[in-house]
């Protein structure tokens, strides 16, 4: 292959469409823009505008609550993700597995708010887990492989009825 035989794919460059230069050129009058009017126009067009009837947004009711300030992002990870980081060498089965290490050791990107453990996949390491939270199942496989797990999180207190 030479370099003069260098070629795009069929079909990978386009010319650019020239508007606005007459009716032969199927995009002239209007130049692509329609009618006349508020479309016609740069910048103006009302999203969500129903002619004056009350928009369909503000005819819903409100509804929900999301705790934007105070929400704490986790990062989840997997029973198998970590036996795979233990099989490769990556991480030690031996100390104790927190954020740090999962992070350390390529399984994580970055420590956020915590770790929550989920038990996908199976574990085969006996490994002390050190997190903010896991499921069920994860506690369950983690200590019948013979590891333990620490939860970091607050316990919760139950709210009490008085009467």
């Amino acid at each position: 292959m030479k370099l003069n035989q260098l070629a795009d794919r069929p079909g990978a460059r386009k010319a650019r469409s020239r508007i606005g230069r007459g009716i032969g050129s199927g995009t002239g009058k209007t130049g692509g823009r329609g009618g006349k009017g508020q479309t016609a126009r740069s910048g103006v067009r009302i999203k969500g505008f129903e002619g004056g009837q009350m928009p369909l947004h503000r005819r819903l009711p409100k509804r929900g609550f999301k705790n934007v300030a105070f929400a704490r992002k986790f990062n989840e990870v997997n029973l198998e993700r970590v036996q795979a980081a233990i099989d490769a060498g990556k991480l030690d089965a031996g100390s104790t597995v927190d954020a740090a290490a999962l992070v350390k050791a390529g399984v994580l990107r970055r420590a956020k708010d915590g770790v929550r453990l989920l038990g996908a996949g199976e574990i085969k390491a006996k490994v002390a887990f050190s997190v903010w939270g896991a499921s069920k199942s994860a506690v369950a496989a983690v200590e019948k492989a013979g590891g333990s797990v620490q939860i970091l999180a607050p316990k919760r207190q139950e709210a009490e009825e008085v009467a």
